[in-house]
C-alpha cells in the first residue's frame, strides 16, 4: 500500500470526511457536530458520538463567551498545552492552569485536600468564564459545590475527566443543572478531549465565522 505526502490541511480535511462516512445516519444535532466530531478525529474514537452530553445551548453559550473573551481554566498543563494559542489570540482569550503553583500546592496539603480542588477555588476567585476538566474528577466535584454555595458561575463547563474512581459520579453531578455543560458520560475522556472540545469551538469562529 503506498503511503500518501499530503499536507496537514489535507490530512485533516480527509479525516474528518471519514469521520462524516463512518458515522453514517446516526444524527447529531447540527450545533454539536462539529464539537463531536473534533473529538473523535482527536481520539479515533466513535464512541464519543454517543458519550458526549450537551446541555442545551451550551455550544451557543460557549461561543458567547469565546467572542467576548473569555477567561478559561483547565484542571492540566496538558490541557492547556492542548488549546490553540492563535485561536486565543485572535479572539482576546486567556487560558490558565494553576496546578503547578506552588502556593496552589501549599494550601493543598495544609488543608488535606487536592490541588485540582484548590485551583477551582482560585479560578472562581479569578472569574474564570470556561471550566475546561480533562483529568481530575475532584476538580469537577469542587466546582459543581463552588456553583451550589454561589462562588462560580461558568459560562461553560467541559467536563471529560478521565478514569474509575469517582469520575461517573462528578460528570453526573451536572447533568440536568442548569450550568451550561459538555459532559463525557461514562469512564473516557482526558485532557486531549477537553482540549479538542475548547478548539472544535475556537475554531468555528476563527475559521468558519459562525
Amino acid at each position: 500500500m503506498a503511503i500518501e505526502k499530503l499536507a496537514p490541511m489535507e490530512i485533516e480535511r480527509r479525516s474528518l470526511e471519514i469521520i462524516t462516512r463512518e458515522l453514517g445516519a446516526r444524527a447529531l444535532a447540527p450545533e454539536n457536530a462539529a464539537v463531536i466530531k473534533r473529538v473523535i478525529h482527536t481520539t479515533a474514537d466513535f464512541d464519543y458520538a454517543e458519550n458526549l452530553v450537551f446541555s442545551p445551548d451550551a455550544v451557543p453559550r460557549g461561543l458567547d463567551a469565546l467572542r467576548g473573551g473569555a477567561r478559561i481554566i483547565t484542571d492540566t498543563t496538558m490541557a492547556l498545552s492542548g488549546i490553540s494559542k492563535p485561536a486565543l489570540r485572535a479572539l482576546g482569550c486567556e487560558v490558565r492552569c494553576y496546578i503547578a503553583d506552588a502556593d496552589v500546592a501549599e494550601t493543598a496539603k495544609r488543608e488535606g485536600t487536592t490541588r485540582a480542588e484548590i485551583s477551582m477555588r482560585r479560578a472562581a476567585e479569578d472569574g474564570a468564564e470556561i471550566f475546561v476538566i480533562g483529568n481530575a474528577p475532584t476538580a469537577l466535584i469542587a466546582l459543581h459545590r463552588l456553583i451550589e454555595e454561589g462562588k462560580a458561575s461558568p459560562s461553560l463547563v467541559i467536563g471529560v475527566p478521565v478514569g474509575f474512581v469517582n469520575v461517573v459520579e462528578a460528570k453526573e453531578l451536572f447533568l440536568g443543572g442548569e450550568t451550561p455543560y459538555i459532559i463525557a458520560r461514562g469512564r473516557k475522556g482526558g485532557s486531549n478531549v477537553a482540549a479538542a472540545i475548547v478548539n472544535a469551538l475556537l475554531y468555528q469562529i476563527t475559521e468558519r465565522g459562525v
